[in-house]
């Protein structure tokens, strides 16, 4: 209220009758009161909304307040009213909104009571008049759909009249209309759609399928490789449907659409629903399909290809959903039996009759028919010669639903048992060595990104280029053949020189820079043995397992010059074995010797403690980074190659040491090109540092001593070129290997033997001769047949252009802790512990008390501090048999580390001169020997004794 009205006498009115008819709206919400002050009535509301709201107008002032403009006076002349007119307010005002006040004092004055002059008090005045005077003034806002112009706005949005998170939420009657219209437009889609579509006179099985074609790898101008393979459909045999005993129907309908039968839709809505929300939200990659039996019909009959893409399947719904009204059950079950792929290089239910049983599909039993129809999924993989669990398992889950829906009886059903199925004659596509290198390149394609199927091989026209290099792969195989004829094996009288039948080799390279596999050996013949040796077998990998520790060392603090014991044997507490011992391979004994020295050496003993220190888990750790895919065991004796693993993995492995600590997965398929020349897929992976440069430098470094003055440097440091690697022989020689590199190619050879059920492995028979000698081999082991075959293999691949050049290593880098300037003032100055351990003593001393032990006592006192014992023997009359007359240097003596110490051993007291004994009665040499010492050694050491 003004002063100006207030100060009127007597005052016409005491409440502005505008103010009093006004009703909050949205765009005002629930007023506010405020207090009394100049310019205002008490308890006058005032809106929160976004718009302006102004106070009490006086009709006899010249002036009106705005409180959403701070209470400011607008300057508003006001005429005299009429006598029983309604105010009236000029139309020169400066806030948009006093319009609708003016409407709403209007519409005030003329309502029956609603001139209050003379009432100060709003409950005398009549309800409308208390209503506006309690909720507070309407804001005066554009009137929905218009802007403040008053103008009409093609879309309301954001909406007038609102304002906060109302002004953005469409009106649910827009949001209704959107969805109707949208649905009403899908559908008439959908129906014009339907009404176009055309259903092919005739199947496309047959007439468009395209021969695939497999390539070695390009040559070095760029031209395309050699032909490895082709696939092709085979020819199928069409059958009668009306021939087919009913419970072969039957059997597929319980596999893949048990509502077939009854169904006339052709397509399941849920199904597809359900598999939509699945592909769409699976985390783990993996897919699902909701397609019914009539539209695996479709594509497989009529479109002839595997379709991905949701507008393809669309398409194929609508043709099922036509071909259920135009086509019987029966034809549509009879063609797709005879087009589906069964597996076994097989189409149509006769063809997968003759490959699995060697019967007709007229005279398949029920249990036949129902393992037929297990497979139909993934006819690869499900086969019994494949996986025989997942078959069966597969196998009932067809014979219950069949048990289910009536086809078969309960009584019937539990008499069926597994159908045995007859050997799977592979095509000649897969004879010889290729074999394992075509069934890498399926499994491959069929686990990437195209998801190819062998069916889909046969049909596709694709071209795969791969990454075998044809020349390093003829001279990979024609170094197995040798093998195999006994022609590596070196005997002067040639006689039993061929190896057992059934020892195994494998054999994998690959290329550092990419992971590219570039030759690849997995057995003699796959149509005689499907196991590829190289990728699908696994076998312990002994001492090439101890570079991956070696690593862990060297990322923990260990340097190359870090010493360990290495006498044998040595007992640890955390060894997993119940001795708690550990041998070095043959009980070679060492003293104090760097990790140089014991790689080169490959001593048990010292990566034992090695491992130890560093823990199992971190050999656990760079193994599984450098490309071991097998599961390796958090235990210390891992370092002993405990685990088994793949020959291929043991090659990709030492390739990220080749590279420099970088890893490549490696792969097979180099590109794919699709039938009409584009590039489908291109193979290989981006390469990762899994390891620091100068660690791998000097892992190098001490593998290249393996072939430079240990165990590999008989057979490989003759090819005179700069080589890293290690030797692996298990426990019983059930296993040997040799894996090395150079910067340009990664290379594994393993051997191994089956026992006679063609499965457990048993200790390699040994054949050939020691190196040098013509000594026959008692055992064999990694420096042995594994060596040799490396070298004949990699010396030919040498001679080949693409790895004639010689290129050299890094240089050592000397990782690890560096000597310390020594301390002045502060004693905290010296070395941390940690450090003294890495750093072996440069003398020691000879230990007490040696004289009149025992010979194994002794020998453990000086190995434990360093010291290489030097036994002799001699007679004594005082000193018991087997214990030390004398020790040289004597006890207290210093002396640098690793010398030796001679321990003179009694042989017990001299034979009295008598009589000339008979020559037989002369004491035999043994008897004269060394008796053995009191702490025996183990009665069957297990693979702690395992080595290079």
């Amino acid at each position: 209220m003004s002063n100006a009205c207030l100060g009127t006498s007597p005052p016409r009115r005491d409440v502005c009758p505008a103010a009093l008819s006004v009703r909050p709206t949205r765009a005002t919400r629930r007023p506010t009161r405020v207090a009394a002050g100049p310019g205002s009535a008490a308890g006058t509301p005032r809106s929160r909304g976004p718009g302006h709201s102004i106070g009490p107008i006086c009709v006899r002032s010249s002036s009106a307040r705005c409180r959403s403009c701070e209470g400011s006076p607008h300057p508003a002349p006001v005429p005299e009213r009429a006598q029983d007119g309604p105010p009236y307010l000029g139309s020169r005002l400066p806030c948009a909104w006093i319009p609708s006040v003016v409407r709403a004092a209007s519409r005030s004055r003329r309502q029956e009571g609603s001139t209050l002059a003379g009432s100060s008090n709003p409950r005398s005045a009549p309800p409308r008049a208390r209503r506006g005077s309690s909720r507070g003034t309407r804001a005066a806002a554009p009137a929905r759909g218009k802007n403040a112009q008053g103008k009409k706005r093609v879309f309301d949005y954001p909406r007038t009249g609102y304002h906060g998170l109302h002004r953005w939420l469409p009106s649910w009657r827009v949001v209704l209309g959107t969805i109707l219209g949208a649905g009403f437009l899908g559908l008439g889609a959908i129906v014009a759609a339907y009404a176009t579509i055309d259903i092919p006179a005739t199947g496309g099985q047959d007439t468009s399928a395209q021969t695939s074609t497999v390539y070695y790898a390009n040559n070095a101008d760029g031209s395309r490789g050699p032909v490895m393979g082709t696939y092709a459909v085979q020819k199928r045999t069409i059958v009668d449907y009306d021939t087919l005993p009913e419970y072969v129907g039957q059997a597929v309908a319980a596999g893949e659409d048990r509502s077939f039968f009854e169904s006339k839709a052709g397509i399941s809505v849920t199904g597809m629903a359900r598999a939509f929300f699945h592909n769409a939200t699976a985390s783990d990659g993996t897919t699902q399909g909701g397609s019914t039996l009539t539209q695996q019909y479709v594509e497989r009959y009529y479109v002839d290809k595997t379709t991905t893409d949701y507008v393809g399947k669309a398409r194929e719904a609508l043709m099922a959903i036509k071909i259920a009204q135009t086509e019987s059950k029966e034809e549509i079950l009879g063609r797709y039996l005879n087009t589906i792929y069964f597996g076994r290089d097989s189409y149509g239910v006769q063809a997968a009759s003759q490959a699995y049983f060697g019967v007709d599909a007229k005279d398949l039993t029920i249990s036949q028919a129902a393992l037929l129809a297990a497979v139909i999924p993934s006819p690869n993989n499900w086969d019994p010669a494949v996986d025989a669990a997942k078959s069966e398992q597969r196998w009932d889950i067809i014979l219950d639903a069949m048990q289910e829906e009536g086809w078969v009886t309960p009584a019937a059903r539990a008499d069926l048992t597994f159908p045995e199925t007859i050997d799977y004659k592979r095509s000649e596509l897969y004879r010889g060595t290729q074999g394992y290198l075509l069934t890498t390149v399926e499994k491959e394609l069929a686990a990437g990104p195209l998801e190819l199927s062998k069916d889909e091989l046969m049909r596709g026209g694709y071209t795969i280029i791969t990454t075998i290099k044809k020349p390093v792969q003829k001279d990979m195989n024609a170094t197995a053949s040798d093998f195999y004829k006994g022609k590596l094996i070196e005997s002067a009288s040639k006689k039993d020189s061929t190896p057992d039948k059934r020892t195994k080799v494998a054999m994998a390279s690959i290329d550092p820079a990419t992971g590219a596999i570039v030759a690849m050996y997995g057995g003699q013949d796959f149509i005689d043995d499907q196991i590829n040796r190289a990728t699908v077998d696994a076998i312990q990998a002994g001492s090439t397992f101890k570079p991956f520790t070696l690593i862990a060392g060297l990322e923990n603090g260990k340097t190359l010059n870090t010493r360990y014991a290495g006498y044998t044997p040595q007992t640890f507490p955390e060894w997993e074995n119940g001795t708690k011992k550990v041998r070095n391979f043959g009980d070679e004994q060492f003293g104090y010797i760097d990790l140089v020295t014991a790689t080169a050496q490959s001593v048990n003993t010292v990566y034992a403690q090695l491992n130890i220190d560093v823990g199992a888990d971190k050999t656990v750790d760079v193994a599984d980074r450098a490309g071991i895919t097998t599961t390796i065991p958090d235990v210390v004796s891992n370092v002993l190659g405990t685990a088994t693993v793949h020959p291929l993995d043991m090659a990709s492995a030492y390739a990220t040491i080749a590279a420099g600590g970088v890893h490549h997965d490696p792969y097979i398929v180099a590109s794919v090109l699709n039938s009409t020349g584009s590039t489908a897929l291109t193979g290989g992976s981006e390469g990762k540092r899994v390891f620091d440069k100068d660690v791998i430098a000097d892992t190098t470094y001490a593998m290249t001593q393996v072939v430079e003055q240990g165990s590999g440097k008989n057979w490989i440091k003759p090819l005179g070129r700069p080589i890293a690697g290690k030797t692996g022989t298990t426990q019983d020689n059930r296993a040997a290997w040799f894996v090395g590199f150079t910067p340009q190619l990664a290379t594994s050879v393993a051997m191994s033997q089956v026992g006679p059920d063609g499965k457990a492995q048993v200790t390699i028979t040994p054949k050939g001769y020691k190196f040098g000698t013509s000594i026959p081999l008692d055992a064999v082991t990694g420096a042995t047949m594994p060596a040799q075959i490396w070298s004949t293999a990699m010396g030919k691949v040498f001679e080949l252009a693409d790895y004639k050049k010689v290129e050299q290593f890094p240089e050592r880098a000397n990782v690890g802790p560096k000597p310390t300037a020594k301390p002045t003032k502060s004693p905290t100055a010296t070395p941390t512990p940690t450090q003294t351990q890495t750093e072996a003593p440069t003398t020691a001393v000879v230990p007490d008390g040696l004289v009149g032990k025992l010979q194994a006592d002794a020998t453990s006192a000086l190995y434990a501090v360093g010291l290489v014992p030097v036994i002799e023997s001699a007679y004594s009359d005082t000193v018991v048999v087997g214990r030390v007359i004398s020790a040289s240097p004597g006890s207290g003596k210093k002396v640098d580390a690793g010398a030796s110490v001679t321990l003179v051993i009694s042989s017990g007291p001299k034979p009295a001169p008598t009589q000339t004994p008979k020559p037989t009665q002369t004491p035999a040499p043994t008897k004269t020997a060394p008796p053995k010492p009191t702490e025996s050694p183990d009665p069957q050491p297990t693979e702690d004794s395992a080595g290079g």
